[in-house]
């Protein structure tokens, strides 16, 4: 089978559908991969063959800050590109209303990669489960109303959907997380299945790692906190309690950038401060994680044993924080402003049940 990948290219979607693409090609398949320029070098790391979306009309069309308003750019994209290649299926990734669409035109598979943790309605159950931020109902009436837009906007608005009023999983949605993420008692629906974390990463440029390794060696033996800053969506920066946190305290933090936009260490703060397309060996490096609550971070944590402080904000943000709280994996960071960070990341790494469930 002919397959193309069409994610959006930024990390947390990208790599997890490199590793499907990898285990599918292992399997026999003929998988290509369509991302944006600058993904390319990745791809190629990869070991699958790239075809620029720029080359095919899809310029901002798989970046996830742009994904709200690119979805019938996507859609003219993929379908030049699937055709292209003749591709049999796609894979693509949550939120790429474009490619389920683009999938609909062509009458050819897609398979949706998920998040952790389910994002939309149960099939039954969760009676109970809080908002967590937004409720189930309101996250997928949003979801499903951005979906017709595209579908208005692309011309296909006069056609049903194939998949009837339940378009966003595709034809199977794979998440990424435990069940045991789920909410108690609740249903997945039919084309919603656990698949694992699919993970992958980069491996580290030369000398990199061993960077990392030497300025964690000059600054004594304090346990090590990975911190990995996600998008605020409106929320307050974490950077001044950062900077409180680990100056002149117990620990010390490595801070992946990530998508914060104006990072702020303070001179006397024991922070490194990073921005890596990897961050396996990070974590190897720390007794701790400190993320605000999206896959990657709590993933690569909690394959690799870390317990886990969650401050979330938006989007899937609380929703995967309550998930780890309930499964006892992970502290919520109650982010008051009498909260002391210190403090509760003190508490969570002398928690041995925290500690224990975490490596589980």
């Amino acid at each position: 089978m002919n397959i193309l990948l069409c994610p959006l290219s930024d990390g947390g979607y990208l790599y997890p559908a490199l590793a499907a693409g990898r285990e599918l090609r292992r399997r026999g398949h003929d998988v290509g991969v369509l991302a944006r320029s600058s993904a390319g070098p990745v791809v190629a790391e990869a070991g699958l063959p790239c075809a620029t979306a720029e080359d095919f009309g899809g310029h901002r069309a798989f970046s996830a800050t742009w994904w709200g308003r690119t979805g019938a750019a996507q859609y003219r994209a993929v379908l030049r590109a699937a055709r292209a290649v003749r591709a049999d299926a796609l894979v693509t990734s949550v939120l790429c209303n474009g490619a389920l669409l683009a999938a609909e035109t062509l009458d050819i598979p897609v398979v949706v990669v998920g998040l952790s943790v389910h994002l939309w309605d149960y099939r039954s159950g969760g009676d109970g489960e809080p908002s967590l931020g937004r409720t189930r109902d309101s996250r997928t009436r949003d979801s499903l109303e951005l979906h017709a837009a595209v579908r208005e906007e692309t011309g296909l608005s006069g056609r049903s959907s194939r998949w009837g009023d339940d378009p966003l999983p595709g034809d199977a949605l794979l998440l990424r997380g435990a069940p045991e993420l789920e909410y108690p008692g609740a249903g997945l629906p039919d084309r919603v299945h656990h698949v694992g974390p699919l993970s992958w990463e980069p491996a580290p440029g030369p000398g990199e790692r061993e960077a990392v390794e030497e300025h964690l060696a000059r600054t004594g033996d304090r346990p090590v906190v990975y911190v990995h800053l996600g998008r605020f969506f409106g929320g307050r920066t974490l950077w001044p309690r950062l900077n409180e946190a680990f100056t002149g305290g117990p620990f010390r933090a490595v801070v992946e950038q990530g998508r914060s936009t104006d990072p702020a260490p303070a001179p006397d703060a024991d922070i490194l401060l990073v921005r890596k397309p990897w961050m396996g060996p990070l974590v190897d490096a720390a007794d701790l994680v400190l993320a605000n609550g999206t896959s990657a971070p709590v993933l690569s944590a909690l394959l690799r044993g870390r317990p886990l402080v969650l401050s979330p904000n938006g989007s899937e943000q609380p929703l995967l924080t309550g998930a780890c709280v309930r499964a006892g994996v992970a502290v919520r960071d109650p982010k008051t402003p009498s909260a002391d960070l210190s403090a509760l990341l003190e508490a969570a790494a002398r928690d041995e049940g925290l500690r224990t469930r975490a490596r589980a």
